[in-house]
């Protein structure tokens, strides 16, 4: 009998890659990816244009160390720009997670960074959605069902400044990803915590955290006044 839950782990290994349980993460790693990983979760789950969190897990799968998978709720055939500024700051939000909440940059985030910035570099240089270039193509792209090779098709003085817009856009997301990280830091610690217990959560299990209140912590360094007095 096949059910659902081989469907389940048969489409996770396609998409995020086959499990290596056998690799053992030293603690402070473990609790850095799930700080990395709740950092793409929420920044995706807080902002309006992005697809569902279906799945976030810290069990090391194919290159990965973890895996934060997002599925659409419908067909797709294109992006607008709103989809793509909003992916690029889920894309970096793992690595804003790790150097803010763990206080330490790590190679993990490589892939984030290059999907981030090749996103970035066609908005502008490909797709007309920039205000300074309007809808001119400043690169083509060939063979694009072999891998696509890209070639700028700009003088040299362009490219310096088609370079310093794309900087521009990627610093504009990785600072509204940072907002949105530090206005919900409760959540984050929330699902890095669960993460670093449980290793994976569903979108089910994802939502419920979400949707419960945060505990208030009162200030327990308050200094009373009678104290306040003796000093």
């Amino acid at each position: 009998v096949v059910s659902m839950v081989e469907f389940e782990k048969a489409k996770d290994k396609i998409m995020m890659g086959a499990e290596r349980r056998s690799v053992v993460m030293p603690l402070e790693e473990r609790k850095n990816t799930a700080y990395h990983e709740a950092g793409h979760a929420l920044v995706a789950k807080l902002q309006t244009r992005t697809d569902p969190v279906h799945k976030v897990t810290i069990i090391p799968r194919g290159r990965a160390l973890g895996v934060t998978m997002q599925l659409p709720t419908e067909d797709r055939f294109s992006m607008n720009r709103d989809q793509l500024l909003q992916n690029i700051a889920v894309l970096l939000a793992g690595r804003i997670a790790e150097e803010v909440f763990m206080g330490q940059m790590t190679t993990g985030a490589s892939n984030d960074i290059e999907q981030a910035t090749k996103i970035a570099r066609a908005m502008i240089s490909r797709y007309g959605m920039s205000d300074d270039f309007d809808m001119v193509a400043m690169e083509s792209v060939s063979n694009q069902y072999l891998g696509g090779d890209s070639s700028l098709t700009c003088s040299f003085e362009t490219q310096t400044m088609l370079d310093k817009k794309v900087v521009e856009l990627v610093r504009k997301q990785h600072e509204k990803a940072l907002k949105i990280l530090q206005d919900n830091i409760g959540k984050l610690h929330e699902l890095a915590k669960y993460l670093y217990e449980h290793e994976t959560i569903t979108g089910e299990e994802f939502m419920k955290i979400l949707e419960t209140p945060t505990p208030v912590v009162e200030d327990t360094l308050k200094t009373s006044e009678e104290e306040t007095d003796k000093i």
